[in-house]
C-alpha cells in the first residue's frame, strides 16, 4: 500500500467526509429527539401518566394556571442546566416511588423543601409586576403559605384539613 499515493488520500477524505456527515446527521437527530423529549416531559399530560398524579392533573385542568406546563412552576427556569438537573433528580425519585417505593406514597403529596424554593422563585418571577402593588407587612414567608390552593386547589385533590383557614395575626389598625 502506497502511503503517499493519491488513491489513499482520496479514500481517507471520502471516509472522513462520510464520518463527518454521519456525525452531523446523528447530532441533528439527537438534538431533535432531546428537544422534543424535554418539551414533552414538561406537559401536564406527561406528568399525569403516573396513576398517583391523576387527581392532581384533574384539579390542575380546572385552575386558572391550566394554560401552563407543569414545569413552568415545578422546575427551575434560570438555566437549562439547572432545569435538566432538577428534572433528572425528580424524575428518578418519581420512578422509584412509582415502582419499588409504591407502598410509601402518601395520600397527600407535599412539595419538598427544594421544590418549595423553586415554586416560590417561579411564582415571584411570573407575578412580580402585580407584587409591586401589594403591601406585605403581614405576609408569611412564601407565596404558598397563603396561596397553597393554587393551582391544585379544588377539593378533588386536597383533603378537607388542607382548606381550613390558617391563623394569621393581623395587628390592630390605629386611627
Amino acid at each position: 500500500m502506497n502511503w503517499k499515493g493519491d488513491k489513499w488520500r482520496e479514500r481517507i477524505s471520502k471516509k472522513t467526509l462520510l464520518i463527518l456527515l454521519i456525525g452531523v446527521f446523528a447530532g441533528i437527530a439527537a438534538f431533535s429527539v432531546t428537544a422534543t423529549t424535554l418539551q414533552a416531559t414538561d406537559t401536564a399530560e406527561f406528568c399525569s401518566g403516573c396513576h398517583v398524579m391523576g387527581t392532581v392533573h384533574e384539579s390542575f385542568k380546572e385552575s386558572n394556571h391550566a394554560h401552563l406546563n407543569c414545569n413552568d412552576c415545578h422546575a427551575p427556569r434560570d438555566s437549562t442546566v439547572s432545569k435538566m438537573t432538577f428534572k433528572a433528580r425528580a424524575g428518578l425519585g418519581h420512578i422509584y416511588m412509582n415502582t419499588l417505593g409504591s407502598g410509601d406514597i402518601p395520600d397527600v403529596l407535599h412539595a419538598t423543601a427544594e421544590s418549595e424554593e423553586v415554586l416560590q422563585r417561579n411564582c415571584v418571577s411570573c407575578h412580580e409586576p402585580s407584587l409591586r402593588n401589594i403591601d406585605f407587612k403581614n405576609a408569611k414567608d412564601n407565596c404558598m403559605d397563603c396561596h397553597r390552593q393554587v393551582p391544585h386547589g379544588n377539593r378533588i385533590y386536597k383533603p378537607d384539613e388542607w382548606h381550613q383557614p390558617q391563623s394569621v395575626e393581623v395587628p390592630p389598625t390605629t386611627q
